[in-house]
């Protein structure tokens, strides 16, 4: 999200491109996992246009070991498959109206077959962190943050509709990260913005992990 006001006629022009509560259905079918996908064995929770695999046995149980956050959900260190809670959210929402349909680094965001965008705690999944959720087929990529994730493991879908944000609703998913972000990148947009509460206690959990050298074991 970007800390900067926009023009009454500039932020129309956004909100319409975020899409109405349309049946998106070749978007659909190719983010539906399950049997499509050649998956066997897997157990599967379907809501609207979306199928997500339940997480493995084992993921689950490495993550009762470890130390939880607000929600009851495991912190991580590096490691790159996880048991994750996720939310949903989209650019017609009240609380996203001043910044459209434009993330946090300032680009569009992004949804189709192949990548969608995804929100996180930046000191937790550095903005550029790909990942790919068991049982669907696109990549997500955080480059988006909220003040309601900081602090959390969670992460927030972006949809591109109310109606596709509720199909989503709260789900607990398998993840696989395929790529770290940029702390670097991360600490720059933030600098510039701590002046708000979530975004200087990212910064300053970023800078933590870069003094004490674990941000570079996630490679």
């Amino acid at each position: 999200m970007l800390f900067r006001f926009f023009s009454p006629a500039l932020v129309a022009m956004l909100l319409a491109s975020c899409g109405n509560d349309v049946a998106v259905v070749s978007k659909e079918r190719a983010m539906r996992g399950g049997a499509s996908t050649g998956t066997t064995g897997n157990h599967y929770t379907a809501r609207g246009p979306y199928t997500t695999a339940h997480p493995s046995p084992s993921v689950i149980a490495a993550g009762h070991q470890k130390r939880k956050d607000k929600h009851g959900m495991p912190y991580y260190s590096n490691e790159r498959v996880r048991h994750v809670r996720t939310t949903a959210y989209t650019c017609s929402e009240s609380d996203h109206l001043e910044y459209g349909s434009m993330n946090a680094a300032g680009t569009p965001l992004r949804y189709s077959s192949n990548v969608i965008s995804a929100a996180a705690d930046w000191s937790v999944y550095p903005i550029g962190t790909t990942f790919r959720i068991k049982g669907m087929k696109p990549l997500f990529v955080v480059d988006d943050y909220g003040s309601a994730l900081v602090g959390t493991n969670t992460i927030d879908i972006y949809t591109p509709s109310k109606s596709h944000m509720r199909a989503w609703g709260r789900r607990n998913v398998e993840i696989s990260v395929v790529r770290w972000g940029s702390y670097a990148r991360s600490a720059e947009l933030l600098s510039g913005r701590t002046g708000h509460s979530h975004c200087r206690q990212m910064y300053t959990s970023i800078k933590r992990k870069v003094n004490s050298g674990q941000a570079t074991v996630m490679r």
